[in-house]
């Protein structure tokens, strides 16, 4: 069966993309190109470093359906398009399993709001245009937050309409909040998606927040992979990220938990920097704070060496932190 062969884009629905995609070139060091065609009914720019490739598109008439979508969700991730040897075939297996076709080549299943564009097209950058150079070189994973109930089947639908596999679930508690999450992720690690559903048997939390300002499920981070975090990490807060901040008790029971880690650990709290260690090696995270209206989109970096799963106390850690923003933002 056909099953997904990799990412080839991000689209973002936005109020304005020019302005948008100015702040993602000032902030994050996106180099910006003008699409080879411009969709009807809008305003679109490309937004490019590495192998990332983001389509950010608004409306231009109030009555286009992207602003209806922003009118609905804010700025956001509004569609995924993923590489398929045969679109149309991917279309049917997607249809089959529960999907509804939007068009010849996308459809709308399994995320909420958010719709699956299949393209065999190898760049989205024009002819000629050169790959952006930054400090983020990849795409590691999205993360979508799906209502209470809906885990299951979304991940079913990851498996049986896309051709994913679930390579990892965990319950997770911060405090009297909890989640659970499934990470699905195409055959050859190529499109990796984190799914969080909140349990509404504990306290409302930061999951269910993001479910009612988002109006439903959607995705709530993009997370970039840097071949040097703390290098990132200053160049982007030269830029004016600001990122979320790790307690010192943190960083103070690291050696007892890990040992010896390949970035020393004052090194790491000098940045803010999460680290854990899985069966392949170790992974190191930070997240930025979030510039959205809304509160619902912010972004993570990751460097990996060697690790090829997520660090459940990194999750842990990164939860404290929003959590311990909103406290600060609403007191």
């Amino acid at each position: 069966m056909t099953t997904v062969q990799g990412l080839a884009h991000v689209e973002l629905h936005v109020e304005d993309a020019h302005k948008y995609a100015t702040g993602l070139h000032d902030h994050l060091g996106f180099t910006l190109t003008e699409p080879a065609a411009v969709r009807p009914g809008t305003a679109q720019l490309i937004a490019h470093q590495g192998t990332v490739r983001h389509l950010i598109t608004s409306a231009v008439d109030p009555d286009h359906p992207v602003a209806d979508w922003v009118r609905r969700h804010g700025d956001g991730v509004a569609v995924l398009a993923l590489r398929s040897a045969d679109p149309a075939a991917s279309v049917e297996r997607a249809v089959a399993a529960g999907a509804v076709e939007l068009d010849e080549h996308t459809v709308l299943g399994g995320f909420g709001d958010l719709a699956l564009r299949f393209t065999s097209a190898d760049d989205l950058l024009p002819d000629g245009e050169l790959p952006g150079e930054g400090p983020l070189f990849e795409l590691d994973h999205l993360a979508l937050c799906v209502p209470a109930g809906t885990l299951g089947p979304a991940v079913r639908f990851a498996r049986e309409g896309l051709g994913l596999a679930e390579i990892y679930a965990e319950y997770i508690e911060v405090g009297d909040q909890a989640m659970d999450s499934a990470v699905v992720q195409s055959p050859d690690g190529s499109v990796t998606l984190t799914l969080l559903e909140p349990d509404v048997r504990r306290s409302p939390g930061q999951i269910d927040g993001f479910l009612e300002a988002h109006g439903g499920a959607g995705v709530q981070h993009l997370a970039y992979g840097t071949r040097s975090i703390t290098a990132a990490v200053r160049e982007l807060a030269d830029r004016g990220v600001v990122f979320l901040t790790t307690p010192g008790a943190y960083y103070d029971r690291l050696a007892a938990r890990l040992g010896p880690t390949a970035i020393p650990v004052e090194e790491l709290r000098a940045h803010h920097v999460l680290v854990d260690r899985d069966h392949g090696g170790e992974l190191f995270q930070i997240f930025t704070r979030s510039t959205h209206p809304r509160r619902t989109l912010f972004l993570e970096l990751v460097e990996r060496r060697g690790a090829g799963t997520f660090g459940s106390a990194n999750i842990k850690a990164l939860y404290e932190a929003v959590e311990r923003e909103r406290a600060g933002q609403e007191g």
